[in-house]
């Protein structure tokens, strides 16, 4: 596969999307248009992969159109940065891939001032009581003690604003939550929970939740991609073995649900053989946690499964039509939703940074 060349086709397909869709932030791209979440959820949690992928791009090749689009998200996301409600576990999906993606490339202060805004906000939601950051929030507190496997991939804004201000009780909620992770979401047999219950007032663990998974107990493949990755990131910004011990179990656990498969990723590796559902966006995102395994490791094999999952993507799975919007086909947000096999804009997102980061770029933004 010719990485180099896979990059500008991604980079001319995004630039046109970029154009057509000023002012937008899209999540899925229905019948090749992208819809606009600034108008339906301000603080939806995918609302910074658009200006993600554009910052990637960005970093390849400065374009003004790319910059201005990126810069459009992260101020239309103030609106949720001031929303109480709005503002969960996933403050790094939005604010490092916009904020935290400005700061590196701009040096913007304003910039710099929303991430850790975000970051404080989110060592916040830290429950002594059990060590974990809690998910979502609501009027009655009956979700106050769950926990859910993404959240690893929001501890790098912690590592990121201890790195920033010279503060290390960001660092310490983050690896607070990443050992508790380390402990209940890994199963005995590897694989990986997507919701862990906790008593809130006791922190004693007290069960799971099936979540986007298949049901109680499943093997939800996005929730094994995030493990895989959030732990080897939290290896990278502490170079803490635990974590890296968990991000490489995890991704056993991935490659393990593969066998027969060749590279075609289910939405639950316990699904039914006969049923269809895939999830691409769980390929995109444990290759680059095979990509950073790689790199931490020197361990061949981890870039070579990933090499194979984003080939298969670049060739069976992806739109690069300039003309139409969004890139990667058949993904699935939940098991059990009615609709599944489409497009969704964290997909395009991480097959972006995995493409770049084969040939040889991009930023890193985690």
């Amino acid at each position: 596969m010719n990485w180099d060349l896979l990059a500008d086709k991604i980079y001319v397909k995004t630039l046109a999307s970029a154009a057509r869709n000023v002012g937008r932030i899209p999540y899925i791209a229905e019948n090749g248009v992208f819809d606009d979440q600034s108008e339906k959820n301000i603080s939806w949690w995918t609302n910074g992969f658009w200006a993600g992928q554009l910052w990637q791009l960005y970093s390849r090749r400065p374009d003004d159109l790319l910059r201005e689009c990126a810069q459009e998200v992260e101020y239309k996301l103030d609106r949720s940065l001031t929303d109480y409600m709005g503002m969960d576990h996933d403050s790094g999906f939005k604010w490092l891939l916009t904020s935290g993606a400005s700061l590196a490339l701009t040096g913007s202060i304003d910039s710099k001032n929303r991430l850790l805004l975000a970051a404080a906000n989110l060592a916040g939601r830290l429950n002594p009581n059990g060590n974990f950051i809690r998910a979502w929030n609501d009027e009655g507190g009956k979700k106050a003690g769950i926990a859910i496997i993404d959240c690893m991939m929001n501890l790098p804004l912690l590592y990121k604003a201890s790195e920033l201000t010279g503060d290390p009780r960001f660092r310490a909620v983050a690896m607070l939550h990443a050992g508790t992770a380390a402990r209940y979401f890994i199963r005995p047999d590897g694989s990986v929970r997507h919701i862990a219950v906790f008593d809130p007032s006791t922190g004693r663990y007290t069960g799971e939740l099936g979540g986007q998974g298949m049901g109680q107990g499943s093997r939800w493949t996005r929730g094994c991609a995030w493990a895989v990755y959030g732990f080897a990131l939290s290896y990278f910004h502490t170079g803490k073995g635990e974590y890296l011990a968990a991000a490489k179990t995890a991704a056993e656990s991935f490659k393990n649900g593969m066998e027969g498969r060749r590279y075609r990723v289910p939405a639950d590796f316990s699904q039914p053989k006969d049923v269809d559902y895939e999830d691409d966006s769980a390929a995109a995102i444990a290759a680059c946690g095979l990509l950073e395994l790689a790199e931490l490791t020197g361990e061949v094999k981890y870039r070579d499964f990933a090499e194979g999952l984003v080939a298969f993507l670049a060739e069976e799975r992806c739109d690069l039509d300039p003309e139409r919007d969004g890139m990667i086909t058949r993904c699935s947000v939940s098991y059990n939703d009615k609709r599944h096999n489409h497009h969704l804009i964290y997909a395009d997102y991480f097959f972006t940074e995995a493409v770049l980061r084969l040939a040889g770029g991009g930023i890193r933004l985690w």
